[in-house]
């Protein structure tokens, strides 16, 4: 009897070690598929508030999910871009996100991410070519038209005006453009335009020679808060009052506005914009289905 508790013990002692060891073997797998989730992030730069925001708001609902972010600077420069996002492919991320620089510089990159089943989301910009399973973004063709209709509301119609268009190739400059020109082709006298790549020390000096060109020129709309900024150091240089209509609703826009110096901006909010992005990033890589295009508001800042 004593030999049969024995064995029967020891039968039972084996299989609860066999049922433990499977135990573990389910967890260790479990933890294998719970893939961690790292998002490459390629920004066009961070030498301009507005984008500073953007990857604030990435970091900061990445930090929430608990996810890896990678985040380059491409200060600009499409080849940089490419070269970051090239590195970035090579690092076993999970999705790209990108904001590009140029719309159609990008377009390799994203092709590029394709062929290694990496999903793609963009950010502010599109990407002319490639397959991209999000744009993030505002829609910059109602800004443009709500900058025109502002200003002929304020001025009225007819009244000379100038533009500061943004980086040449980027979606945004193109649509805020395409925008702008719904209205003010027909209902403003549009007297000069001209790149200033987003920048404010170009702003400036473009905004100063169109000023000299056509000295009666009553407004300017500006494609970003930056250029705006610049245009309104160039009207204070030639001792004019100028009707400045930015874009983004960054912090020093809003101070200018809210001071006098400029006349509106269009606001973008780019830390939630940077949020959304992120959340659809994180989506894409548990191969979960997103929306084509996802819209951040706007709304028009003018004085109080």
């Amino acid at each position: 009897m004593k030999k049969i508790l024995l064995v029967l013990t020891c039968i039972v002692a084996m299989a609860m070690m066999i049922v433990g060891c499977g135990g573990s073997d389910k967890k260790d797998a479990a933890k294998g598929n719970d893939k961690k989730i790292t998002v490459g992030f390629s920004v066009s730069t961070q030498n301009n508030p507005f984008f500073v925001s953007l990857a604030k708001g990435v970091e900061a609902k990445a930090k929430e999910l608990g996810v890896t972010v990678k985040v380059v600077d491409a200060q600009n420069d499409p080849a940089k871009q490419a070269n970051d996002i090239a590195d970035l492919l090579q690092q076993n991320i999970s999705v790209l996100l990108v904001n590009p620089v140029d719309s159609d510089a990008i377009s390799t990159s994203v092709k590029a991410a394709n062929k290694a089943n990496i999903p793609v989301i963009c950010l502010d910009r599109s990407a002319n070519q490639g397959d991209v399973a999000c744009l993030v973004a505002s829609d910059n063709v109602k800004g443009g038209e709500m900058a025109a209709d502002y200003i002929i509301k304020k001025l009225g119609e007819k009244v000379k005006v100038a533009e500061l268009e943004g980086i040449p190739g980027a979606s945004a400059s193109r649509e805020r453009g395409e925008g702008f020109h719904k209205l003010a082709d027909s209902k403003l006298t549009v007297v000069a335009k001209q790149t200033a790549e987003f920048d404010r020390s170009k702003g400036l000096t473009v905004a100063e020679n169109m000023l000299q060109a056509n000295p009666d020129i009553k407004a300017i709309f500006a494609q970003n808060d930056e250029m705006a900024l610049g245009a309104i150091e160039a009207a204070k240089s030639a001792g004019k009052q100028i009707f400045i209509v930015g874009f983004d609703g960054t912090a020093d826009g809003v101070k200018a506005v809210e001071s006098g110096a400029m006349s509106a901006t269009i606001a973008q909010q780019p830390e939630i914009m940077g949020q959304q992005g992120l959340e659809v990033a994180v989506k894409a890589a548990k191969g979960e289905k997103v929306e084509a295009k996802i819209s951040a508001p706007l709304k028009l800042i003018e004085k109080k």
